[in-house]
């Protein structure tokens, strides 16, 4: 299934797209795509639901709505950063012998096409395309890899928007370079695992004004999402709903000689295989 919430914000409601045209309402049995929902394994239970209505010919079609975050607002948003050798390497960083995690605040999470607004002081604004992994079950101490692969309800394309000055020059603390406001766009939607397949063979963009920065793909990830779950599983909960940000490939603005920096009136556009499209526009600070 592909889980969509559509709406304006803080009013999205629940649906399953079906197509580029329609979809499968669930606000009637689904209050929203959150920790309760995830948790209580809301996915299996609405599954066949879909199937019927579809063929049942209970179907809406898309009207221009707003596309929001496929996810309600999560208990945590982790990220794992350097997690491309490619895009290590374009950062002058060593390849990590273990995941790097670091938080992004989960008021961050807005939809696929809303406005990317620059926060205040900011020099250095920042693109990373990225495999998000939302987590399906409440998940500790994972005792292998394969474990991991239960506790993940789907994937989603997120942009994992950063400040690198925050990020780099403000005391090595990267959550504060990535979590002002606006600056977690994910969806379109949420892709079941079911409907993924091989998630290390994922095509990944991303386009500045119509120029390709991004292009790469999840099979050259260090740490693949089944390794990812298994390790943050050893040092905190995951709780259903969890948003992981899995790293993204080399293309990002700190990379390049000189370095490019987003300004306001930008246009971010970017995909990966089967998680869909986004686009944003750059504004400035308020």
């Amino acid at each position: 299934m592909f889980l969509m919430r559509i709406g304006a914000p803080g009013a999205e409601k629940p649906i399953a797209r079906v197509d580029d045209e329609t979809y499968v309402d669930l606000s009637d049995v689904v209050a929203d795509f959150d920790e309760a929902f995830f948790g209580s394994g809301g996915i299996d239970r609405i599954h066949p639901l879909v199937a019927e209505r579809v063929t049942a010919g209970h179907v809406s079609r898309f009207a221009g709505e707003r596309v929001g975050a496929p996810i309600a607002r999560p208990h945590q948003i982790l990220c794992i950063g350097l997690n491309y050798r490619d895009h290590a390497a374009e950062t002058g960083q060593a390849v990590p012998d273990e995941p790097i995690l670091f938080t992004k605040s989960p008021n961050t999470l807005i939809g696929p096409h809303d406005d990317v607004r620059i926060p205040r002081g900011s020099t250095k604004p920042d693109w990373e395309v990225e495999l998000g992994i939302v987590i399906g079950k409440r998940t500790s101490y994972l005792d292998s890899v394969d474990e991991a692969h239960d506790a993940i309800a789907g994937y989603m394309l997120v942009n994992d928007v950063s400040e690198r000055a925050f990020q780099m020059e403000r005391g090595g603390q990267w959550a504060k370079g990535k979590s002002a406001e606006t600056f977690n766009p994910a969806g379109p939607w949420l892709a079941t695992t079911d409907e993924v397949g091989d998630v290390l063979a994922l095509d990944m963009w991303l386009d500045v004004n119509g120029v390709r920065r991004q292009n790469g793909s999840t099979k050259t990830m260090i740490f693949d999402p089944y390794v990812i779950v298994h390790y943050l599983s050893q040092f905190l909960v995951l709780e259903p709903g969890d948003l992981i940000n899995t790293g993204t490939p080399p293309g990002v603005g700190m990379g390049f000689t000189p370095p490019i920096w987003l300004q306001p009136g930008d246009v971010m556009e970017l995909g990966a295989s089967v998680l869909g499209t986004q686009r944003q526009n750059v504004l400035g600070p308020r």
